[in-house]
């Protein structure tokens, strides 16, 4: 798939916890979860209009000394094959990059962790890692591709997290009691509260969240497996 960067925000506090960084949104998604809140960037056919890296490149190299990194998100950024270039033309800027995935392309991510390209990797795990992981995702889903992602990042990288939205109907207390046991040990795990303002499905943007005590109360059961538990998007 031809990489396109279809949006640019120039500084972020949000995208890298405890730092601040550009986010650079790459277009394309192999999934069709319901729930995706960035609905324009998942079909690789729409006509976003593409920013032009030398936008991109001069903005880096002329605030450098305030900037701690790039996060290159999407879409599905890993669906493209020269992203390891992308990555490389930013280290080579000085940046440290974090990589938003959802665990699909192993191999992809191995090269990327093994050659050091990476600082941080943050997965979406969307589900148990069982037959309901197809029915949130709305493909047929590799399986053993995403356990092999989560070992990957869990083995070699130093800085990571996991993270789940909490939807309902989809994902429940055992859901996410099952999700925390599967990734036991982990150094981070975030909820993610279910937003309905923007949904793939319009059918979802009539559900509403998980009252936030909820939510908090399935991060103290995540936090019986994982050594540190995060909750994003609550009052």
């Amino acid at each position: 798939m031809p990489l396109r960067i279809v949006g640019f925000n120039r500084t972020s506090l949000l995208d890298w916890d405890g730092k601040v960084v550009a986010t650079v949104y790459l277009q394309g998604c192999n999934w069709r979860c319901g729930f995706c809140h960035n609905v324009e960037l998942v079909q690789p056919t729409s006509s976003l209009e593409e920013v032009p890296f030398p936008v991109i490149e001069e903005y880096v190299h002329s605030n450098s000394e305030f900037l701690d990194g790039v996060v290159l998100t999407g879409g599905e950024p890993t669906l493209h094959d020269d992203l390891p270039d992308l990555i490389h033309r930013f280290r080579r800027m000085g940046m440290k990059v974090k990589l938003d995935t959802n665990g699909s392309r192993p191999d992809m991510l191995s090269d990327l962790i093994g050659s050091g390209s990476l600082e941080f990797v943050a997965m979406d795990i969307k589900a148990p890692l069982n037959e309901k992981y197809s029915e949130v995702t709305r493909v047929n889903v590799d399986l053993p591709a995403i356990k092999r992602s989560i070992n990957l990042i869990m083995d070699h990288m130093r800085d990571y997290e996991f993270r789940t939205t909490v939807v309902p109907f989809y994902l429940d207390m055992k859901d996410i009691e099952a999700i925390a046991s599967f990734i036991g040990g982990a150094k981070k795990y975030a909820l993610h509260q279910f937003g309905n303002k923007s949904t793939l499905d319009p059918r979802l943007g009539v559900m509403d969240p998980y009252p936030d005590a909820k939510v908090m109360e399935m991060a103290e059961r995540a936090r019986l497996y994982v050594r540190k538990v995060v909750v994003r998007g609550t009052n």
